[in-house]
């Protein structure tokens, strides 16, 4: 039952208030990418969009990802302030000149003297057996490359307040929503994810961490949907009589390193849950924020929960077991407590 004046929304459904909101006050944001028009999106982000605002504002694309966003780089550098998506963040392969030589780059190569302030949002996430070209997260990937911001909402409050927040920014961000916390019925759906929204517009900051969980034993550190996982683990841990504390990273670039050191140095414990790949990612570095600055704060060896370094399967029974979930979470506490 929800609480007087709440209002309850999906990620889907926050996303598009917030371009509908911003695109009302500012006639320089509009938006572009497939399907985005009529059908709304595929995951529902621009619903409603084309019928308040038309098809000069909510503009549908051919399949032709690097003609796009080659184009709101330049638009966004003429002084608008496009929103482009990426429909599967695996497609990034096929513009990532556009993304990285182009959208990430310019405002170092000009000097500061263009902006590109446009926002690249795109789906991640397995777990629907979609297979290796429709599943990955790769936030990794995005967060290592210098000159983007990057933001995971994990629920619908951050999710509207960070697409506002990264519209109105002058740098490009890139905006990372989970297809299993959407709202989208075919895809099932995370319920913890569709939370209290305000009608008004409100901006959450990029770049600062979320306590979403207090507790006194053990810190597990997450973005997306693993701060569901670590979440529900934390339930499970509550039962054995451990106190968990679960940070929601929220943003990877800028990365809130001193609310994840602070938490460790309160619990002395660090489990990372990532469902991008295990090596070379989010996970490392997070340990590295914490054991670089003072190692002495840990009473045990971090450990890290996330996707094996494999393609990812498109069997549901081989990806449920590749892909993070609670118990995994839990055996890692295990594996420390028993060190």
């Amino acid at each position: 039952m929800n609480k007087p004046n709440e209002r309850k929304l999906t990620i889907a459904r926050a996303m598009a208030e917030a371009m509908q909101q911003e695109m009302k006050i500012d006639p320089s944001v509009f938006v572009m990418g497939e399907d985005i028009g009529a059908l709304g999106g595929v995951y529902g982000n621009t619903r409603g969009l084309l019928d308040e605002f038309g098809s000069e504002r909510v503009r549908d694309t051919p399949i032709s990802e690097t003609a796009f966003i080659g184009a709101a780089v330049g638009a966004a550098q003429d002084g608008m302030r496009p929103v482009v998506e990426l429909m599967f963040v695996d497609f990034f392969g096929v513009c990532f000149d556009a993304i990285y030589n182009l959208m990430a780059k310019n405002i170092y190569f000009s000097g500061g003297n263009f902006k590109v302030p446009m926002v690249l949002m795109t789906s991640t996430g397995g777990g629907y057996s979609d297979a290796g070209q429709h599943s990955q997260c790769v936030y990794g990937t995005f967060a290592h490359l210098p000159g983007m911001k990057v933001v995971a909402p994990s629920n619908a409050y951050d999710a509207k307040g960070l697409m506002t927040a990264a519209m109105r920014d002058d740098s490009p961000v890139v905006y990372m929503y989970h297809k299993s916390l959407q709202g989208m019925g075919w895809l099932g759906t995370e319920a913890g994810a569709t939370v209290h929204v305000p009608e008004e517009s409100y901006t959450v900051e990029i770049g600062k961490a979320k306590v979403v969980r207090e507790g006194s034993d053990v810190t597990i550190v997450s973005l997306g949907m693993g701060v569901h996982n670590a979440l529900k683990a934390a339930a499970k841990l509550e039962a054995q009589g451990v106190s968990a504390e679960v940070v929601d990273l929220v943003s990877l670039v800028p990365l809130d390193r001193e609310s994840i050191r602070a938490s460790v140095a309160k619990t002395g414990r660090l489990i990372v849950v990532d469902e991008d790949y295990m090596s070379y990612g989010v996970s490392g570095e997070i340990i590295a924020t914490v054991t670089e600055h003072d190692i002495s704060v840990l009473k045990a060896a971090p450990k890290r929960i996330a996707f094996p370094d494999v393609p990812i399967p498109f069997s549901r029974v081989m990806e449920q077991h590749c892909l993070p979930n609670p118990d995994k979470i839990v055996a890692a506490w295990n594996d420390i407590k028993a060190a």
